[in-house]
Protein backbone atom coordinates (compact mmCIF):
# COMPACT_ATOMS: atom_id res chain seq x y z
CA UNK A 1 0.00 0.00 0.00
CA UNK A 2 3.06 2.25 0.16
CA UNK A 3 2.77 5.02 -2.39
CA UNK A 4 -1.02 4.63 -2.59
CA UNK A 5 -3.29 7.29 -1.24
CA UNK A 6 -4.85 6.22 2.02
CA UNK A 7 -7.75 8.65 1.86
CA UNK A 8 -11.18 8.05 0.48
CA UNK A 9 -12.42 10.25 -2.35
CA UNK A 10 -15.35 12.51 -1.60
CA UNK A 11 -17.99 12.47 -4.32
CA UNK A 12 -21.09 14.39 -5.36
CA UNK A 13 -22.37 16.90 -2.87
CA UNK A 14 -19.66 15.82 -0.41
CA UNK A 15 -17.00 17.52 -2.55
CA UNK A 16 -15.45 19.91 -1.59
CA UNK A 17 -14.93 18.80 2.00
CA UNK A 18 -15.66 22.26 3.38
CA UNK A 19 -19.18 22.21 1.94
CA UNK A 20 -20.66 19.84 4.53
CA UNK A 21 -20.36 18.76 8.16
CA UNK A 22 -20.18 15.17 9.34
CA UNK A 23 -23.57 15.37 11.04
CA UNK A 24 -25.12 12.11 12.23
CA UNK A 25 -21.69 10.48 11.77
CA UNK A 26 -22.09 6.82 12.60
CA UNK A 27 -18.48 6.56 13.76
CA UNK A 28 -19.06 9.30 16.34
CA UNK A 29 -22.41 7.78 17.32
CA UNK A 30 -20.79 4.35 17.73
CA UNK A 31 -18.18 5.86 20.05
CA UNK A 32 -21.07 7.34 22.05
CA UNK A 33 -22.21 3.74 22.64
CA UNK A 34 -18.80 2.21 23.31
CA UNK A 35 -17.53 5.06 25.40
CA UNK A 36 -14.34 3.81 26.92
CA UNK A 37 -11.42 1.43 26.89
CA UNK A 38 -13.11 -0.66 29.57
CA UNK A 39 -16.24 -1.03 27.42
CA UNK A 40 -14.14 -2.38 24.54
CA UNK A 41 -12.35 -4.76 26.89
CA UNK A 42 -15.61 -5.99 28.41
CA UNK A 43 -16.81 -6.76 24.89
CA UNK A 44 -13.52 -8.55 24.22
CA UNK A 45 -14.11 -10.69 27.29
CA UNK A 46 -17.71 -11.39 26.25
CA UNK A 47 -16.39 -12.66 22.90
CA UNK A 48 -13.90 -14.82 24.83
CA UNK A 49 -16.79 -16.38 26.76
CA UNK A 50 -16.84 -14.39 29.99
CA UNK A 51 -20.37 -14.12 31.41
CA UNK A 52 -20.07 -13.32 35.13
CA UNK A 53 -19.77 -9.87 36.65
CA UNK A 54 -16.79 -10.71 38.88
CA UNK A 55 -14.93 -12.28 35.97
CA UNK A 56 -15.42 -9.18 33.79
CA UNK A 57 -14.03 -6.93 36.53
CA UNK A 58 -11.06 -9.21 37.20
CA UNK A 59 -10.15 -9.97 33.58
CA UNK A 60 -10.45 -6.35 32.44
CA UNK A 61 -8.63 -5.10 35.54
CA UNK A 62 -11.28 -2.61 36.64
CA UNK A 63 -13.08 -1.92 39.91
CA UNK A 64 -16.49 -3.42 40.57
CA UNK A 65 -18.09 0.03 40.33
CA UNK A 66 -16.57 0.65 36.89
CA UNK A 67 -17.55 -2.86 35.75
CA UNK A 68 -21.11 -2.27 36.96
CA UNK A 69 -21.33 1.06 35.11
CA UNK A 70 -19.88 -0.32 31.84
CA UNK A 71 -22.02 -3.47 31.91
CA UNK A 72 -25.14 -1.36 32.59
CA UNK A 73 -24.29 0.90 29.62
CA UNK A 74 -23.67 -2.06 27.32
CA UNK A 75 -26.98 -3.64 28.39
CA UNK A 76 -28.85 -0.32 28.02
CA UNK A 77 -27.43 0.07 24.51
CA UNK A 78 -28.47 -3.47 23.59
CA UNK A 79 -24.98 -4.98 23.11
CA UNK A 80 -25.25 -7.34 26.08
CA UNK A 81 -28.23 -8.81 27.84
CA UNK A 82 -28.65 -10.13 31.34
CA UNK A 83 -30.07 -13.54 32.05
CA UNK A 84 -30.73 -15.29 35.32
CA UNK A 85 -28.89 -18.45 36.25
CA UNK A 86 -28.64 -20.50 39.40
CA UNK A 87 -25.99 -22.96 40.46
CA UNK A 88 -27.15 -25.81 42.69
CA UNK A 89 -27.51 -24.63 46.28
CA UNK A 90 -26.84 -20.99 45.37
CA UNK A 91 -29.03 -17.94 44.98
CA UNK A 92 -30.15 -16.78 41.56
CA UNK A 93 -27.56 -14.57 39.86
CA UNK A 94 -27.29 -12.78 36.55
CA UNK A 95 -24.87 -13.42 33.74
CA UNK A 96 -24.24 -11.43 30.61
CA UNK A 97 -24.29 -12.58 27.02
CA UNK A 98 -23.83 -10.87 23.68
CA UNK A 99 -26.88 -9.89 21.69
CA UNK A 100 -26.96 -9.95 17.89
CA UNK A 101 -26.20 -6.23 18.00
CA UNK A 102 -23.17 -6.88 20.20
CA UNK A 103 -22.03 -9.83 18.08
CA UNK A 104 -22.03 -7.59 15.00
CA UNK A 105 -19.18 -5.60 16.60
CA UNK A 106 -16.79 -8.56 16.38
CA UNK A 107 -15.25 -7.54 13.02
CA UNK A 108 -14.42 -4.11 14.47
CA UNK A 109 -12.69 -5.66 17.48
CA UNK A 110 -10.90 -8.15 15.24
CA UNK A 111 -9.72 -5.24 13.06
CA UNK A 112 -8.33 -3.46 16.14
CA UNK A 113 -6.53 -6.67 17.14
CA UNK A 114 -5.14 -7.10 13.63
CA UNK A 115 -3.92 -3.50 13.53
CA UNK A 116 -2.32 -3.85 16.97
CA UNK A 117 -0.59 -7.07 15.95
CA UNK A 118 0.94 -5.27 12.99
CA UNK A 119 1.76 -1.85 14.42
CA UNK A 120 1.93 -2.11 18.22
CA UNK A 121 3.58 -5.47 18.91
CA UNK A 122 6.27 -6.29 16.36
CA UNK A 123 6.06 -9.96 17.44
CA UNK A 124 2.39 -10.01 16.46
CA UNK A 125 0.75 -10.15 19.87
CA UNK A 126 0.28 -13.14 22.17
CA UNK A 127 -2.81 -14.60 20.48
CA UNK A 128 -4.31 -14.81 17.03
CA UNK A 129 -7.66 -15.63 15.51
CA UNK A 130 -7.77 -18.90 13.55
CA UNK A 131 -10.46 -20.51 11.46
CA UNK A 132 -11.68 -23.54 13.41
CA UNK A 133 -12.24 -25.66 10.28
CA UNK A 134 -8.79 -25.30 8.68
CA UNK A 135 -6.61 -23.72 11.37
CA UNK A 136 -5.49 -20.80 9.21
CA UNK A 137 -5.26 -17.24 10.62
CA UNK A 138 -8.33 -15.01 10.19
CA UNK A 139 -7.93 -11.50 8.75
CA UNK A 140 -10.33 -8.60 8.50
CA UNK A 141 -10.49 -7.25 4.95
CA UNK A 142 -12.45 -4.58 3.13
CA UNK A 143 -14.49 -5.90 0.20
CA UNK A 144 -17.11 -4.33 -1.99
CA UNK A 145 -20.48 -6.04 -2.48
CA UNK A 146 -19.12 -7.61 -5.70
CA UNK A 147 -16.35 -9.31 -3.68
CA UNK A 148 -13.37 -7.16 -4.72
CA UNK A 149 -10.66 -6.40 -2.13
CA UNK A 150 -10.39 -2.63 -1.68
CA UNK A 151 -8.02 -0.25 0.10
CA UNK A 152 -8.97 3.24 1.33
CA UNK A 153 -7.54 4.93 -1.79
CA UNK A 154 -10.03 2.95 -3.91
CA UNK A 155 -13.11 3.98 -1.90
CA UNK A 156 -15.52 6.81 -2.63
CA UNK A 157 -17.47 8.48 0.18
CA UNK A 158 -20.92 9.16 -1.20
CA UNK A 159 -24.31 10.24 0.09
CA UNK A 160 -26.28 7.09 0.92
CA UNK A 161 -28.72 6.08 -1.78
CA UNK A 162 -32.28 6.38 -0.63
CA UNK A 163 -34.06 3.09 -0.40
CA UNK A 164 -37.34 2.90 -2.20
CA UNK A 165 -40.35 2.13 -0.12
CA UNK A 166 -42.44 -0.76 -1.28
CA UNK A 167 -46.06 -0.22 -1.96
Amino acid sequence: MAGMTATVRLTGELEPRGSWAAERCTIARTLDVITSRSAFLILREAFYGTTRFDDFAERVGISESVAAARLRELVDDGLLEREDYQEPGQRTRQRYRLTDKGTDLFPALAALMQWGNRWIDERGGPVELRHRDCGEPVAVELRCAAGHDVVPGEIDLAVRRRRRRDG
